[in-house]
């Protein structure tokens, strides 16, 4: 699905960018590729629209959906390194799929070159209202009076939110039951009406039917807690410390593009994610909007990889052929 955002605002002529005096970069449209369907691609959208303003040509936005984003990365990694084909990819299609997957037709290493981070959000345990736990420690000890009786939904095997279950069972000790779905909303609809007992989930869908008192939050997974749901504990504070699972979606080059266009889009992308407008609308859907420099971005992929490494090892995740 294909959406061209074009400059409504009047165009006023400035000074050249500094630092970017000598460059005529943009000086035609760009393609932003994300690898999740319509509806799911709110602040992807957003930025877009933001960064054909201060770019001043149209983004043009192209789901490329398929293989859990990876169809995505390949064609961000397999376009010429000019600025002119970019994505947003989530940390699953940098730092667990290569591990999680025998093979990529893609190496994020070599291949991708990363720019800012741009938004993220960190899963939440729920539990339907039947549950007699009101909090992890009362799940926990639920689960060790009744090893191997309850279950928690998710959406495949190396998901954030499958993994962020397999570290509560290794942190724990319990012994929890996996049951996988195609996605999100039958995950939801199977807790809400019992059919499984708990589940990582986003907090985008989530967040209103924790509201209307449909499900029952217990914990966020990030380290401090959400500023969209200040009063759900941590998973830290439920006494796991070191407990930390955050998603994060990334703005991405081809590897090779000029150092040049990969600062530009940096210090534009830092400016539209940090403005105050941004920032409400993200949190407003259960999401943080989020910004570094290259350098920063790039030290976070280099922790993260080999920890998800660990992790889809000690949880006996078999490789996806």
């Amino acid at each position: 699905m294909k959406l061209i955002f074009t400059l409504v605002a009047v165009f006023v002529t400035t000074g050249p960018f500094s630092g970017f005096a000598q460059s005529t970069y943009p000086d035609r449209p760009i393609h932003l590729i994300y690898g999740f369907p319509a509806g799911n691609d709110i602040v992807p959208r957003i930025f877009a629209g933001k960064l054909a303003e201060v770019l001043r040509q149209p983004v043009i936005f192209d789901n490329v959906t398929g293989a859990a984003g990876n169809i995505a990365a390949d064609h961000i990694a397999k376009a010429p390194p000019d600025g002119y084909t970019i994505g947003i990819l989530t940390g699953a299609n940098i730092t667990i799929n290569p591990t999680l997957y025998k093979k990529l037709p893609y190496d994020p290493a070599r291949d991708l070159k990363p720019v800012t981070l741009i938004f993220g959000y960190p899963n939440l345990l729920v539990v339907h209202n039947d549950v007699p736990a009101r909090s992890v420690g009362e799940l926990v000890d639920l689960a060790r009076r009744q090893p191997n009786i309850l279950t928690y939904g998710h959406q495949g095997p190396g998901t954030t939110v499958h993994l962020s279950a397999e570290i509560l069972k290794s942190m724990a000790h319990i012994d929890v039951q996996g049951v996988p779905y195609r996605g999100p909303s039958a995950v939801l609809t199977d807790l809400m009406s019992e059919r499984i007992t708990m589940a990582f989930v986003s907090p985008a869908p989530t967040i209103p039917l924790i509201q209307e008192g449909k499900l029952r939050a217990l914990a966020v997974t990030s380290r401090s807690r959400a500023s969209f749901a200040p009063d759900i504990p941590t998973m830290e504070e439920a006494g796991f410390p070191g407990f930390e699972v955050t998603v994060w979606f990334g703005l991405f080059v081809p590897a090779g593009t000029p150092a040049v266009i990969v600062e530009r889009l940096n210090q534009e992308a830092v400016k539209i994610m940090t403005s105050p407008d941004v920032q409400k609308k993200a949190m407003d859907i259960g999401q943080v909007a989020l910004s570094d420099t290259s350098a920063e971005f790039a030290e976070l992929i280099k922790n993260e990889t080999p920890y998800w490494a660990r992790v889809i090892k000690n949880a006996g995740i078999e490789q996806i052929e």
